[in-house]
């Protein structure tokens, strides 16, 4: 018997750490835009729980009237195949000149290539219909983990130490050192929690096209959370 290695990743966990993110942040940075990314985060998880049960019923009824079309097809080309044979055989049971032969080459030919394209479109149906829907939900999740990273741009360590001077073009500095490594923080954790989401898209999914997507977005968002740290690191002691 096939023992699981482990808990499948649940989009309740997700929501509630999520929530308590949210909760933290609104705390501590009540007017700052960052409440407002962590609130668009939870209602792509909603959507996520709330679509899947929807979408395997969907899948599953796409399943069934593929699998019926496809076993249509075939039977009605067995049967066109048969009825071009017998009609090109003559009455004794063989072919009356080797010219006879080429348009039966031709009609097999041609019934077989469209027959094997429109069970592969067929075969193939329920799960582009799935990956099209998991796809709009992993470009939400995209252009998430960059509205994070358009957040922590304009947090400069560099603004907080003393030999630090200001241009007019400059930033101003509206954070203290505790306030801006807080919210680094949150932005990193806020990155976290997008990969996470976006592995819970394809959690039920074997589709390689999704998979590549959720594994593109993890890596996005491990690179933006390892410069963040960066810049926490280069904080001026407390």
């Amino acid at each position: 018997m096939t023992r699981d290695l482990h808990e499948p990743l649940e989009a309740g966990p997700v929501r509630s750490t999520v929530t308590r993110l949210q909760d933290r942040i609104a705390a501590r940075f009540p007017e700052r835009g960052l409440r407002k990314v962590a609130g668009d985060l939870l209602l792509i998880i909603d959507e996520v729980e709330s679509g899947a049960g929807e979408a395997q019923g969907r899948i599953r009824t796409a399943r069934l009237v593929s699998r019926a079309l496809m076993a249509t097809i075939l039977a009605g080309t067995v049967v066109a195949l048969v009825l071009a044979v017998r009609d090109t055989l003559r009455f004794d049971g063989v072919f009356d000149s080797s010219l006879e032969v080429l348009p039966l080459i031709e009609t097999v030919i041609n019934d077989l290539v469209f027959a094997g394209i429109a069970v592969f479109f067929l075969w193939s149906f329920p799960e582009r219909l799935q990956r099209g829907r998991v796809l709009a939900l992993l470009h939400q999740l995209r252009s998430t983990a960059h509205i994070i990273d358009m957040h922590q741009l304009t947090k400069d360590p560099e603004q907080l130490r003393p030999s630090f001077v200001p241009t007019p073009a400059s930033q101003p500095a509206d954070m203290t050192r505790d306030e801006m490594e807080r919210y680094l923080d949150y932005c990193s954790e806020m990155l976290s929690l997008v990969g996470k989401t976006a592995a819970l898209c394809a959690e039920e999914s074997r589709d390689a096209v999704v998979l590549d997507t959720v594994n593109s977005i993890e890596d996005l968002t491990t690179g933006m959370s390892r410069k963040i740290w960066q810049k926490i690191s280069t904080l001026p002691p407390a």
